[in-house]
């Protein structure tokens, strides 16, 4: 049994991404996919989908790279933890590299970036940040 499965998805998309693989495929879940979305929206990903299957339907995310190679994911970072899980309220959201990078977070609304929750006013779970 895994005990942090987004810890998981973090670091497959990490080591996909320093292996210049073109896509990665990670266990289905709703978080994940939301996750994934997120990603998509803010442009660090091409595209997400959810393949079907037995025993277990998995979701393979499409990775981005520049027009020379080079890395959209420079770093993608773990932030709440099952053991010590960080809150932020709306005006406390980290502001990544001064704006150059998303923190992901999990509001009442779903998962959002820091750009999406403070334009709606809300605050939640830091998940992870990437720039």
């Amino acid at each position: 049994m895994m005990t942090d499965p987004v810890a998981d998805m973090l670091t497959r998309i990490r080591n996909a991404v320093a292996c210049e693989r073109p896509f990665v495929d990670i266990p289905y879940s709703r978080e994940k996919t939301a996750i994934a979305a997120v990603l998509q929206r803010e442009g660090y990903v091409w595209e997400s989908e959810v393949i079907e299957g037995q025993p277990r339907s998995t979701l393979r995310i499409s990775l981005k790279y520049g027009p020379s190679g080079e890395r959209v994911v420079q770093q993608i970072k773990r932030i709440s933890k099952p053991g010590c899980r960080v809150y932020a309220g709306v005006d406390d959201l980290p502001n990544v590299l001064q704006g150059l990078g998303i923190a992901i977070v999990s509001t009442s609304k779903g998962v959002l970036s820091n750009r999406e929750a403070r334009k709606q006013r809300l605050g939640g779970e830091v998940i992870c940040t990437v720039w």
